[in-house]
């Protein structure tokens, strides 16, 4: 039987057929590009990870450095309350959580918290993996303990979204260098740290200044940093 083709069936049929095979090519081809994709994602967190140690690394060299500095076998997963569960630590998504959570889909109790161990010139350096919120969409970081485990040694924040210039300035040393020395908690009592606006976080202890007109974000750090690292004392002071 011959079709119409200037009728709306063979119009209709012909779109069909072409959603159908330009559907599938692009889910074979969303397949095929995965494993690509994910080991990207994983490339750039071990360079973020790397970042919190203050050691700067390319895609090229992450694997290597990382193999060099993270001490896979000592990373461990806790819960809220900073005990540890059984769980693979690599496999956790802390961004997924935090959205599921914030979604009411998943209970803070069930929530993971990784804790990724480093080794730099011989002394151990303590890796918290850390997600909130900013003014216009995610921020994440990771903030490294000494060994003395009360002591920032080095910190990394980013975004996705936020106003460069304004808010953006989060992921520049600008911002990131002020949070060396600072103290999480003194004699193993947790201490807030706070971001200000007057510009007097740098001559106070637990105080950094926040961005200048970017004080959501600053907020949203501050929130994120609160919220986290209760969780991470609470299990520091089980190790002294």
């Amino acid at each position: 039987m011959a079709f119409n083709k200037d009728g709306n069936g063979y119009t209709v049929l012909f779109a069909a057929i072409l959603v159908v095979i330009v559907g599938s090519g692009l889910a074979a081809m969303s397949v095929g590009l995965k494993p690509a994709q994910q080991a990207n994602v994983e490339i750039k967190n071990k360079m973020d990870i790397l970042g919190a140690i203050n050691i700067e690394a390319s895609r090229k060299t992450a694997d290597e450095l990382y193999t060099k500095y993270i001490v896979t076998e000592d990373c461990l997963i806790l819960d809220e309350n900073g005990n540890t569960k059984d769980g693979d630590v690599f496999a956790v998504n802390i961004q997924k959580e935090y959205k599921e959570e914030i979604g009411g889909k998943l209970q803070a109790a069930d929530m993971n918290y990784p804790l990724y161990m480093a080794n730099v010139d011989g002394a151990n350096k303590y890796i918290i993996p850390m997600v909130g919120s900013g003014l216009w969409g995610p921020i994440w970081g990771y903030v490294a303990v000494n060994d003395d485990l009360e002591t920032v040694y080095g910190a990394t924040f980013f975004h996705k979204g936020e106003t460069p210039g304004l808010g953006a300035e989060i992921s520049t040393p600008l911002f990131q260098d002020q949070f060396a020395q600072e103290k999480i908690s003194t004699e193993g009592v947790y201490a807030k740290m706070l971001m200000m606006k007057d510009g007097s976080g740098k001559s106070q202890l637990h105080k950094v200044d926040g961005i200048t007109g970017g004080t959501i974000t600053s907020k949203g750090v501050e929130e994120m940093l609160d919220r986290t690292l209760q969780v991470y004392v609470d299990y520091f002071k089980k190790l002294k």
